[in-house]
């Protein structure tokens, strides 16, 4: 059975049982352009949004963070890299892929400064994107873990039961202040898996709340 995915800009069939891996937004004023990376999105699990002007895309990511966005960049006028930049002063967690038929080094240069995940010519092949998007998010969430490690200690509860290593990495997570979507993100998992390791740590960790578990976690340090 088939549900409908929203889409401004248009719509895609999408198995209802299918397990998303989260949400990409796409901005591109070319619908057939849209469309194309939709599909191929879609084929790797995750559910997409397209705008075809930045000022939809903004209005919604005011009210939600996608996995990542993909963001078109036409000259002379390049809105994408305003978007860009708009994104970034507000310290938006997303990472930005910036598209573009006219790239140049200049314009490839400047989406990197102003903190492009990467930077992607067109005409491209829908299987080329997915690889590189496979590869620049994979070496993001490394990174990212690295940085919670070598931030969070390890958290230990002496005399309770033993966290297991999901659990743990759950706990840094938390511990660090990320919210359980984000938390969800970063570990490729769903955010009611990692509402049930929550619940399993504070059951074993002996709290009832968020708040003890917190308190508890600041006394362990």
């Amino acid at each position: 059975m088939l549900a409908q995915s929203n889409f401004l800009g248009g719509t895609q069939d999408v198995p209802r049982d299918r397990v998303s891996r989260g949400e990409i937004f796409v901005m591109d004023e070319d619908v057939a352009m849209r469309e194309t990376l939709s599909i191929a999105l879609q084929e790797e699990g995750y559910d997409v949004v397209c705008f075809a002007d930045g000022a939809a895309l903004l209005a919604l990511a005011r009210e939600r963070t996608p996995v990542c966005m993909f963001i078109e960049v036409r000259n002379p006028d390049q809105a994408g890299l305003d978007i860009l930049k708009k994104l970034r002063a507000e310290d938006y967690p997303a990472p930005v892929f910036i598209i573009s038929g006219h790239g140049d080094i200049p314009m490839a240069v400047a989406a990197i400064r102003h903190g492009a995940l990467d930077f992607i010519e067109k005409p491209f092949r829908s299987t080329d994107v997915v690889a590189r998007l496979k590869a620049a998010m994979g070496e993001l969430s490394r990174w990212q873990q690295a940085e919670i490690r070598s931030k969070s200690p390890v958290l230990q509860f002496p005399g309770c039961e033993p966290l297991t290593r999901r659990e743990q990495q759950v706990l840094e997570r938390l511990a660090a202040g990320v919210s359980n979507k984000e938390a969800a993100r970063q570990l490729g998992l769903s955010a009611r898996t990692v509402e049930g390791h929550r619940a399993n740590i504070m059951r074993k960790v002996g709290v009832k709340n968020a708040a003890q578990l917190f308190r508890r976690i600041l006394g362990e340090r």
